[in-house]
């Protein structure tokens, strides 16, 4: 929330400095995440005077003017200027020598990147010149800020500003600007109005309320009526009809107002809504009233396949989803985000309908959501506006109307309201609210506190009683009044206590947290980095990864309100979230890669039965580029088995999304835990993929994992090594055989394959693997093994080969 200091001081005396008052501010919760200085681009700029005039004698459209620009800062002056519209006796903004200004030539801020320009005195084609005389350009200001101001030449200022002033005063850059950050329960302080009652609360100073006053008159024009069917997305919908709408200017001071906050200056009527969204926090819309067909207002849920086109000349399909303001034809505005082209504010626009009212905020979200529509008055309704706002955004509205003379308020006005709207009075125990802050709080300071905020409270004994705001729509307890108390009493009251059951922990890791720990360590060691991300994703990602229709991947939970379909799912696999993270690294030329993450896999439980989504922790790895292959995956997925203790076997993979000749699976007690690969070709082609791309996924909630440190008795006598050399069956897989090796003998302690041949004197549909065993002797071996005993173990396991493989001794 943006407040101007200037715009403020309109409503509260305020005799503090812009720095000591954000800090009043943040006293009482409201953080200011920035204080800007409007003219901080701006320095040793003042008004001058040309006193005289001298044609340059070397340029014919230069000149060289005297200028007065005070006692301060020198009565003749020499600048020599090129802009064409000078001439004695002008008042205009003077750079001093070591000035600086805004950097308006688009081709200079390559050189200026930061927007300034410093002028130094220097010589213009042989003359002396000591400063610039400025455009509204070089002082970053509109016509909005002074008349003028766009004109492609010196700013021409008004003949009674004094010389010698300094210029930021006068075109009204004198001014703070405060980025408040305001809490999503107090929505009431998203304009300027609620800030300001804050101020004027924290500074203990009486709040000047805005003039709602406005005559009605009379009028000889038929009624426009209001329905409103959907009473629980629109609970409250004012309206009131102006005649005679006059255009033109609005006046200086509004035009200052909305150009401090960013927003131009259109028209007197839209300019008066702006302004009632900024100060008031609500927003209104006007339509003409002669496009209102059938002089009705009816807000409703739209039609399935209903269309409107937007202000901004977009067209929308509609939902019933979606609540539309309809005349008595068709939808006239998009409720709470954008009115309709067919009833726009028109140059020939004579009489218009004023709408305020207050939108369902989720309804107005979803909408602006799934339309990808947002405007002002969207993003304010969907922090909330109250019932009570609306009434007097409209008064406001019609006041300025009258205030400005642009318009005749009419006693055709319709308020259809389905809450209600006499304040709430609550009653709290005054023991409860010092109990609840750990200090006693003087009752006399309750009051005025509260009084102050606007509650009218009362104490009697221990009860005391407080007519909420009706913009206090937070305000539901005991605990909210003493929040209220306390955040303007001041925190510096309360003295940190220990809870009486409170004791001093050393902290630390579960053991889950700590075998976690230790699982990232370990990648990391490999040369994995770590990746964070969301926990949801696209439901278009299960067609890239080329999914069945009936896989249970598919089957995930949905988010009931997405930041946007593209995180409208919770994740069940983390594989397309890797997948995405190499997609990037390599678009944004890191060509080589290693990644890993740990986090939650969602699947859907019996929520009619409030059951939470069942959660299961994966890991995922993503290697690409370089000399990364299959089996630096594989490796990796081995090393956190040898760590961990862990006996992982493989076989063929059929995943959808990884290459098929190129994959496996991982198995642990005979269940799939998980499986790694290469990333499908035909999917790598569509991503535009020049590298290639390896993925791996193990369920973790299916392994028990113990690090524990394990020891065991060296042998007495050294590991020997053989070489066999066998005839396979082409089917046959590499961990299927290197299981019976292993299997065969107790002291074979590794397997390992060094080479694979087909052709030659080898049998069609048959291969040779060569493997390198270790025989380990056991610390209860009491002689080394001798070459017959190795003939032994060998001869057992060519027979186990040939009885369960088929394999033979090449």
């Amino acid at each position: 929330m943006k407040a101007p200091f200037s715009w403020l001081k309109d409503y509260v005396d305020i005799d503090i400095s812009a720095q000591e008052l954000a800090d009043k501010l943040f006293s009482c919760g409201f953080e200011v995440e920035e204080l800007s200085y409007l003219g901080e681009k701006i320095n040793r700029v003042v008004v001058g005077e040309v006193k005289s005039l001298t044609p340059h004698p070397d340029s014919d459209h230069m000149q060289i003017c005297v200028v007065d620009c005070g006692e301060e800062y020198g009565r003749e002056l020499q600048i020599v200027t090129g802009a064409s519209n000078v001439y004695v006796g002008m008042k205009t903004p003077c750079a001093l020598d070591g000035s600086t200004v805004v950097e308006s030539n688009p081709a200079m801020l390559e050189k200026n990147p930061d927007g300034i320009k410093k002028i130094k005195k220097g010589k213009l084609r042989g003359v002396e010149s000591f400063g610039m005389l400025c455009s509204g350009g070089e002082l970053g200001i509109n016509d909005d800020f002074y008349p003028g101001a766009e004109f492609d030449g010196l700013l021409d200022l008004a003949k009674d500003v004094p010389v010698g002033e300094d210029i930021k005063k006068i075109v009204g850059l004198d001014d703070w600007i405060f980025d408040i950050s305001v809490t999503a329960n107090r929505p009431d302080c998203q304009c300027i109005l609620g800030i300001a009652r804050e101020v004027a609360a924290v500074m203990k100073k009486p709040l000047k309320e805005p003039d709602y006053s406005y005559t009605a008159k009379k009028t000889n024009a038929a009624p426009i009526t209001v329905e409103v069917l959907a009473p629980d997305l629109c609970p409250r919908y004012v309206g009131r009809y102006v005649e005679d709408v006059q255009g033109g200017v609005s006046p200086a001071w509004m035009r200052k107002r909305l150009a401090t906050s960013g927003i131009r200056s259109i028209s007197p009527i839209v300019d008066i809504t702006n302004f009632v969204l900024l100060e008031m926090g609500q927003p209104m819309h006007a339509f003409d009233a002669e496009d209102i067909g059938g002089r009705k207002i009816i807000v409703r849920r739209a039609e399935k396949g209903e269309k409107i086109v937007t202000l901004d000349e977009k067209e929308f399909a509609l939902t019933p989803d979606n609540l539309v303001i309809c005349d008595g034809n068709k939808p006239v505005a998009l409720a709470g985000i954008m009115g309709g082209l067919n009833s726009e504010i028109k140059a020939t626009t004579k009489n218009v309908f004023f709408e305020s009212a207050k939108f369902a905020r989720d309804n107005v979200r979803k909408t602006s959501r799934a339309l990808g529509q947002s405007s002002d008055s969207s993003s304010r309704f969907e922090k909330g506006v109250d019932a009570y706002t609306n009434g007097l955004g409209m008064a406001r509205a019609l006041h300025l109307i009258e205030e400005l003379g642009c318009g005749v308020v009419t006693e055709l006005c319709a308020d259809v309201c389905a809450v209600d709207l006499i304040p709430r009075t609550m009653t709290a125990s005054v023991r409860k609210i010092n109990d609840l802050l750990g200090i006693v709080v003087p009752n006399e300071e309750i009051l005025s506190i509260l009084e102050r905020l606007n509650f009218k409270p009362t104490i009697q004994g221990d009860v005391l009683t407080v007519e909420i705001p009706g913009y206090r729509d937070d305000v539901d307890g005991y605990p909210d009044l003493a929040e209220e108390v306390i955040r303007m009493y001041g925190y510096d009251h309360i003295t940190p206590t220990f809870l009486q059951a409170a004791q001093v922990t050393g902290g630390g890791l579960t053991e889950e947290q700590k075998k976690e720990l230790h699982l990232k360590n370990l990648l990391r060691v490999q040369g994995f980095s770590e990746a964070y991300n969301y926990s949801f994703y696209s439901p278009k990602d299960f067609d890239l990864m080329k999914l069945p229709e009936d896989s249970e991947e598919r089957n995930a939970v949905r988010i009931l309100n997405p930041i946007s379909e593209e995180l409208s799912v919770m994740r069940t696999f983390l594989a397309p979230s890797m997948l995405m993270n190499a997609v990037r690294n390599i678009r944004r030329g890191n060509d080589e890669g290693r990644q890993f993450e740990v986090a939650n896999t969602y699947f859907p439980c019996d929520t009619a039965a409030g059951q939470q989504p069942d959660e299961k922790k994966h890991l995922v790895l993503g290697v690409w580029g370089g000399n990364n292959d299959f089996f630096d995956m594989k490796g990796a997925i081995e090393h956190i088995a040898e760590i961990f203790h862990l006996t992982f076997t493989y076989e063929r993979a059929a995943k959808t999304y990884l290459h098929p000749g190129v994959s496996a699976n991982v198995i642990m007690d005979g269940k799939t835990v998980g499986s790694f690969g290469e990333l499908d070709p035909a999917i790598a082609l569509s991503l535009g993929l020049d590298k290639k791309v390896y993925l791996g996924e193990l369920d973790l909630s299916a392994l028990s994992l113990d690090d524990d440190v394990r020891y065991t008795n060296l042998p007495k006598f050294p590991a020997v090594k053989r070489d066999l050399a066998l005839i396979a069956d082409e089917k046959l897989t590499c961990a299927e055989i290197e299981e019976v090796l292993l299997h065969s003998c107790k002291y074979v302690t590794e397997a390992k394959l060094f080479d694979v041949y087909r052709g030659g004197q080898i049998p069609e549909g048959k291969k040779s693997m060569a493997f390198t065993l270790t025989f380990t002797p056991d610390a209860n071996v009491e002689k080394a093994f001798t070459p017959e005993t190795l003939d032994g173990y060998v001869k057992k396991i060519l027979g186990n080969l040939k009885f369960k493989l088929g394999i033979e001794l090449r």
